[in-house]
């Protein structure tokens, strides 16, 4: 089962990693342009990556537009600009291999631009009319408009998303994160053009963006490029947006029949925010309990071919498990056992010793990428207010004691939100709610060393 992240997809992965950097010959910086920030790293290659990021996500509407901003951002590259139309504007890209593109998530939204360095004096100009000067044309506007509906209705049929969304409706009805940034079929047909144009403009304000540069660059050269385009970016009034906590008071467990060849469920607890103490010790906590969970489900009970568990890190953060079963009460009886198990004994200190190394190895090898030093760069920045969060984390990480993993794990991993969609028939719903319920097989959860 393929765990499914709404929105800004890669968003979720660079919010469960929020990644550091590579050392680099020189050091990253950031400077105050017209009253913004743009934070620089140089690259030591070839290849500039820019992003300009809107804060805010869902928080930006109201669930009855949910995807206008997904819209808006698709328009700013797919209907051309002040100065080219769509043709146009994507020809003179791909005469030099450039991209530029827009998209849209929970937490955030941005307008990406890659090029060559001996590209972007070509490049720059159309991103900027891009960013400041798109047309919203109309009939390029209807045909993105039929390709997101074809799109969800392509999504709905697939149930790794139908579970993901049942699930994050029933955990936040009524709240900023029950708003789907795809939005819904509904949703998406009663957009107009002049209203997803008005909404754009509300965003594009200087209170609510900043920008991010990798890339080798004069600094009074870059900051002379982003002051021109800053300047034609209205200042906006300051704006707070909010970061909430998901803490479920009791197990609840929720069922909607379908058709399908199995069961598919998904269960959502609270997590720590960006920034809270807790947060690094739970992020590891969730990344082993993961894999224990693959092997208690699938390798001894063979109950799922792929049982997923992640820790989300966004501005409203949860932990979620995930699994498609013909048995969804031994399942449950596996998995609360594999849970009391941890809680009783913790992870051990070789475990998270282990599981440290893994994580900063992965920090370096995703960060190779000038886009991912970008994403990494931005998100550090969006959710915990500190991009140089994304240099540091590595030292962060190996401060983190197998105390605090367990102190968190214990802490957060507690009740849970469970959706379930498939055969009713098929499952006993007090299991889910209820302390205790049916015991696991004795051999499935062998005794772990203590570290």
């Amino acid at each position: 089962m393929k765990k499914y992240i709404s929105g800004f997809c890669f968003l979720a992965a660079c919010l469960l990693c929020t990644v550091g950097l590579k050392a680099q010959k020189k050091e990253p910086y950031e400077m105050t342009v017209e009253g913004v920030k743009v934070i620089v790293q140089p690259s030591g290659n070839e290849i500039v990556e820019i992003q300009a990021v809107f804060r805010g996500g869902v928080q930006n509407y109201p669930e009855n537009k949910a995807g206008i901003e997904k819209m808006a951002f698709q328009a700013l590259t797919e209907c051309g600009t002040t100065n080219d139309d769509k043709n146009s504007f994507k020809n003179k890209l791909d005469k030099v291999s450039a991209q530029v593109y827009g998209s849209s998530g929970m937490d955030l939204s941005k307008l990406n631009m890659n090029c060559i360095r001996s590209d972007f004096d070509a490049v720059w100009p159309l991103y900027a009319d891009a960013l400041t000067g798109p047309r919203f044309d109309e009939k390029e506007f209807e045909r993105i408009r039929q390709d997101a509906i074809n799109e969800i209705k392509a999504n709905e049929s697939q149930p790794d998303y139908a579970i993901g969304k049942y699930a994050r409706k029933l955990a936040f009805n009524g709240k900023n994160y029950a708003k789907d940034p795809e939005g819904t079929e509904a949703t998406i047909k009663q957009l107009t053009v002049p209203e997803t144009k008005k909404h754009y403009e509300s965003i594009l304000t200087r209170s609510r963006i900043f920008f991010v540069v990798v890339g080798e660059f004069d600094r009074a050269d870059l900051e002379k490029r982003m002051a021109e385009v800053i300047r034609r970016i209205p200042a906006g009034a300051p704006i707070k947006f909010v970061k909430e906590s998901y803490k479920p008071g009791k197990n609840t467990f929720s069922s909607t029949q379908k058709e399908f060849a199995t069961n598919y469920i998904q269960g959502i607890t609270g997590a720590p925010q960006p920034g809270d103490p807790d947060f690094n010790a739970f992020n590891l906590a969730m990344r082993m309990f993961a894999d224990k969970y693959f092997i208690e489900v699938r390798t001894k009970n063979g109950l799922s071919y792929a049982p997923q568990a992640w820790f989300d890190g966004s501005m409203t953060p949860t932990a979620n498990i995930a699994v498609s079963t013909t048995d969804p009460d031994k399942y449950i009886a596996v998995t609360k056992a594999l849970v009391d198990k941890l809680k009783k004994e913790g992870f051990s200190a070789e475990e998270v010793k282990n599981e440290k190394t893994g994580y900063v190895t992965g920090i370096y090898y995703r960060n190779e990428m000038n886009s991912s030093q970008a994403s990494s760069l931005a998100s550090n920045e969006a959710l915990f207010g500190n991009w140089k969060r994304a240099i540091t984390l590595k030292d962060e990480i190996n401060q983190v004691k197998v105390e605090d993993v367990n102190k968190a794990f214990n802490k957060y991993f507690s009740n849970i939100t469970w959706a379930y969609m498939g055969n009713p028939a098929k499952v006993t719903p007090k299991l889910f709610t209820e302390p205790g319920g049916k015991a696991a097989p004795a051999s499935t959860l062998k005794k772990g060393k203590k570290g």
